[in-house]
């Protein structure tokens, strides 16, 4: 399965109504993107949502970053999975993931616990589950939204690699060691334009504040040599510089290539725009396309 060196990972398709969603991943695809990624949290169902941008598309694949398995059982995912794989063959990627406590436990209203175990559980569970329906021609791929060595481990084992995020360079040239080679390494990069220091900084700061309070992404971080004082006041300097990859676009593909160089097979762009406004991470796309996918 060839998904390219460059994707995108965006939370704009989630928010855009179905019709405009497709004609942005059409647009996704005409600028020579190699996938799309989508999260899974309060909005659309990504699977479905794959289904619509698959069927919308002509050859751009559709990852899902990640599919929580919370929301589905293994036999659920399992079918879904061959599904999407069978009508589209070699360009659907299932990421699947443990989400965090907050989202499983206070929206889902399931207990949080051993999530390495409840991960291995889970895919062996999907293995074993019956299907009836036409076999896909192509092998289904999955992975696993892995950040620490257990979880990377377990991505090796039983998946066909990793989708890490919110991680710099250094994450991915460890994640490539634990992970071994011939499995697809596809971590998330935030990126911005912004030139101006203090205006990116800012962006960044809002971007990461949310994952700031998931002791999973700390925890992560903390064991990349970040401590207490680089997650005060918003993150310091440092910690958002190692995060989100600002500036120009030969400075943010500069950071794009040092997760090639660590290891990466596949680098999804997350385009960073403000909170709850209305711009569009579009533009973006269009601006660093040449640089990444030319």
């Amino acid at each position: 399965m060839d998904i390219g060196k460059v994707g995108v990972w965006t939370g704009a398709l989630d928010r855009a109504p179905s019709v405009q969603a497709v004609e942005m991943a059409n647009e996704i695809e005409s600028l020579g993107y190699g996938a799309v990624w989508i999260p899974e949290g309060v909005g659309k169902d990504p699977l479905v949502a794959c289904a619509l941008l698959l069927a919308g598309t002509k050859k751009l694949a559709a990852a899902t970053g990640i599919a929580n398995i919370y929301a589905r059982d293994p036999i659920s995912m399992a079918q879904a999975h061959k599904t999407l794989t069978e009508a589209f063959p070699d360009r659907f990627v299932l990421g699947l993931g443990v989400s965090h406590r907050p989202m499983v436990e206070g929206i889902r209203g399931h207990a949080y616990e051993k999530p390495i175990a409840t991960m291995r559980d889970y895919l062996e569970r999907m293995d074993q589950s019956m299907y009836l329906g036409p076999e896909p021609s192509t092998a289904p791929v999955r992975v696993l939204g892995a950040l620490r060595d257990r979880m990377m481990t377990l991505a090796s084992e039983l998946a066909d690699g990793a989708h890490p995020y919110n991680v710099p360079p250094e994450h991915t040239e460890r994640a490539r060691q634990v992970l071994g080679a011939g499995k697809l390494l596809a971590p998330e990069v935030a990126v911005t334009l912004e030139r101006d220091p203090a205006k990116a900084r800012e962006l960044g700061r809002a971007h990461l504040a949310i994952y700031f309070g998931l002791p999973n992404y700390t925890n992560s971080l903390r064991a990349l040599g970040f401590t207490g004082d680089d997650f005060s006041d918003g993150g310091s300097n440092r910690l958002i510089d190692a995060l989100v990859a600002w500036g120009s676009v030969d400075r943010v593909a500069a950071v794009v290539r040092a997760h090639h160089d660590a290891g990466a097979d596949h680098v999804c762009i997350q385009v960073v725009v403000p909170r709850g406004g209305s711009e569009s991470p579009v533009a973006g796309w269009r601006e660093l396309a040449p640089a990444l996918v030319g």
